[in-house]
This record gives structure tokens, C-alpha cells and sequence, in this order.
């Protein structure tokens, strides 16, 4: 039986997970620990930063939409 390798690296305050094979769980537990060490500061900042980061790309692409006044007859 292969043992799988979890490897944690430091890298400018990142936590980067590396496994020899695909595991779900492995990453998901990951991700919990990393959102569960940020204070609820820092998690709303990641929100909104992604938030913007997704509204650009929307832009670029030309799929998102300014709000339009329906007049009614």
C-alpha cells in the first residue's frame, strides 16, 4: 500500500498542500483548518476582495450587465 504525503509549505504566509494523489478530503479538511485560523476580519476580506475579482471578470467578459429603468406603458 502507497502511503499518501501531505506536505504543508510556508510560502509569504500561504499554506500550500501538496499530495502524491487526488483526495477530497485531505483538501477539504485543509481548506477548514486555513479558514478556521483567520479571524471573521480577515474572511469578510477575502469575501469582498473575491466578490470584485469576480464583477471584473464578468466586465472583461461583457456578460455582466448595468441595471436598466423599464418604463412601463
Amino acid at each position: 500500500m502507497n502511503k499518501k504525503k501531505i506536505q504543508q509549505k510556508q510560502k509569504s504566509s500561504n499554506n500550500v498542500l501538496k499530495l502524491d494523489d487526488y483526495d477530497e478530503d485531505k483538501e477539504i479538511e485543509f481548506e477548514l483548518r486555513f479558514l478556521k485560523s483567520l479571524t471573521t476580519k480577515q474572511r469578510f476580506q477575502m469575501m469582498f476582495q473575491k466578490t470584485r475579482e469576480i464583477l471584473n471578470l464578468l466586465e472583461k467578459s461583457g456578460n455582466r450587465k448595468p441595471s436598466q429603468i423599464i418604463k412601463r406603458t
